[in-house]
């Protein structure tokens, strides 16, 4: 697809980035098979090539209205169309580029969208405020309507009630180490994950340490067209980890995909700053989701929890992790090694409709593609007699909350069977 540039994008890293990705497109029409929105719309701009078109005319000079603005809204960020793309099409970062055109020249939003998109930027990425909003709504959780009350979650699901201390984290320090981003509001919503990892890690011989500059990633910001304050989260992260870093650290754990996709994108994020180019590439090349990690301690962990067979689980890999950071089988292969049965359910490779703040923003599509993933994966719980649905990110884990089945990140099961097995030694 040929680009002639605009004079004001001629000679701009966006411009230029975008015109390479844009040369890509071959406008084959494989991404709309794969675009949720697409499937729901059947709208040719709420599909990939649709909004590639669009972006195509911002950077030629023709100017964006609020109906460009709203098609490129409506994109999940899932990036299952590049992993369907069979030209290497980036469509995730074009499309980053191509909000932050529309955002630039487009007329000021309806004041309670810019009330809804702040109240989302600060507030989420604020862990004092977020915490004290998660305290006060679980007091009042059981008067509040089904759709609010996914939203905030019991601090433990009351299937690890009975086994796992949600705040517990091992004190024993080990000659290996790694370094934990904690997340914005994971602690505060569901904080067994992030202590369930430690401990897991622990027991392998790692000690999983946090530095406690560390912020938000950066994606919530980045994804909401305040770009600015997204690559202001990175850098600070930066900052943070730098020490560690420079003392050895062997990688930087992520636990929630939506935040490993956006940290490993630090290095092409950065690439134009003199001051942080390098140290970012360092830092997405150290980032890894903890089912990379895992992995290769697969035998160690076999040697504690055994290999007999355990329930089994219905898995739903996040797109931030299938798609984003194209990581697929690792979390089905292992959970497989120690005896879990695994069951993917159909169309496993679409979006559940979390995706960070699209469920408060895009609440109709949301709930729409919420609702076609718990009918597939009900249906392969019920097939396969899983009494669990498992994913590795708390956006995922939230929204697709229930109260028949429940939703757990699976390294929380995974902790359930290495306390079982201590225990039983």
């Amino acid at each position: 697809m040929q680009t002639q540039l605009a004079p004001q994008f001629a000679n701009t890293p966006e411009g230029i980035e975008a015109a390479r990705i844009l040369g890509k497109c071959v406008h084959c029409g494989f991404c709309t098979a794969t675009c949720p929105t697409y499937q729901i719309l059947g709208d040719e701009l709420d599909g990939p090539r649709g909004r590639i078109y669009l972006i195509k005319q911002i950077a030629e000079g023709q100017a964006p209205t609020e109906k460009t603005r709203l098609h490129l809204d409506r994109c999940l960020t899932c990036r299952n169309c590049e992993s369907t793309c069979p030209s290497g099409v980036q469509y995730g970062n074009l499309v980053d580029i191509g909000r932050k055109w529309a955002e630039e020249n487009t007329p000021e939003r309806p004041i309670a969208q810019r009330l809804t998109r702040w109240a989302l930027k600060e507030g989420l990425t604020n862990p004092a405020l977020f915490n004290t909003a998660m305290t006060l709504g679980r007091l009042v959780r059981p008067l509040m309507p089904s759709g609010i009350k996914r939203k905030i979650p019991l601090t433990l699901n009351k299937a690890l009630a009975s086994s796992t201390d949600p705040y517990a984290r091992p004190a024993t320090t080990h000659q290996r180490k790694m370094v934990l981003l904690e997340g914005c509001v994971q602690p505060g919503m569901l904080p067994n994950i992030n202590s369930a990892t430690a401990r897991v890690l622990n027991a392998l011989k790692i000690q999983l340490i946090s530095a406690p500059s560390a912020t938000c990633c950066g994606a919530l910001r980045y994804h909401l067209n305040d770009q600015a304050g997204g690559l202001d989260n990175a850098k600070q992260n930066i900052d943070a980890w730098w020490p560690l870093v420079e003392g050895g650290v062997e990688a930087i754990v992520m636990t929630a995909s939506g935040c490993g996709v956006m940290v490993k994108d630090y290095g092409h994020l950065c690439a134009n700053d003199p001051v942080y180019a390098a140290k970012a590439k360092k830092i997405s090349d150290l980032t890894k989701d903890i089912s990379e990690i895992l992995p290769a301690l697969q035998n160690e962990l076999v040697q504690l929890v055994g290999t007999d067979p355990k329930s089994g689980v219905v898995y739903h890999p996040p797109c931030t992790l299938q798609h984003g950071q194209q990581i697929r089988g690792k979390v089905e292969g292992l959970l497989s090694s120690i005896g879990i049965g695994v069951r993917l359910c159909a169309d496993s490779h679409l979006c559940c409709g979390s995706a960070g703040t699209y469920s408060v923003t895009q609440p109709e599509l949301s709930e729409q593609l919420r609702k076609n993933k718990l009918t597939h994966l009900n249906a392969a719980c019920e097939e396969s007699g899983a009494e669990m649905i498992v994913s590795g990110n708390i956006g995922c884990i939230t929204h697709l909350q229930q109260d028949d089945t429940p939703v757990l990140h699976w390294i929380e099961i995974v902790d359930q069977l290495v306390a079982k097995s201590s225990k039983a030694s």
